[in-house]
């Protein structure tokens, strides 16, 4: 395997990697609601609190780094990456945001092979 193969393998899973990032903060995200929902509007505890809270609290600081990461690779605005930024505080927004940037192209796989 060349050089340049393993370079732009590496460089590809930029825009794989913050896909994934965003579904798992919104997904960890939702884990994080319905465990609140048990521990506030029911009696069964406080279990999905206590699994969910430290899941979501880490993907999430992933979550801004990845897009710190691929902001810069992709060469997105200062618009573009505050709106991924904003994305990971309402539940699931994180999903709408992956979607809108591949759907106008401001995820690139291409793009990503660039380098910084």
């Amino acid at each position: 395997m060349s050089a340049l193969t393993l370079h732009t393998g590496a460089m590809f899973d930029t825009a794989t990697r913050f896909r994934a990032v965003a579904i798992a903060e919104a997904f960890s995200w939702l884990g994080l609601l319905v465990g609140m929902f048990f521990k506030y509007a029911t009696d069964l505890g406080d279990l999905g609190v206590k699994v969910f809270g430290p899941i979501h609290g880490v993907v999430f600081v992933v979550y801004l780094v990845v897009t710190a990461f691929t902001a810069r690779q992709q060469r997105w605005d200062v618009w573009t990456t505050g709106w991924a930024l904003v994305s990971s505080i309402p539940p699931l927004a994180t999903v709408v945001f992956e979607r809108w940037v591949l759907r106008t192209g401001k995820l690139d796989p291409i793009a990503a092979r660039r380098t910084i």
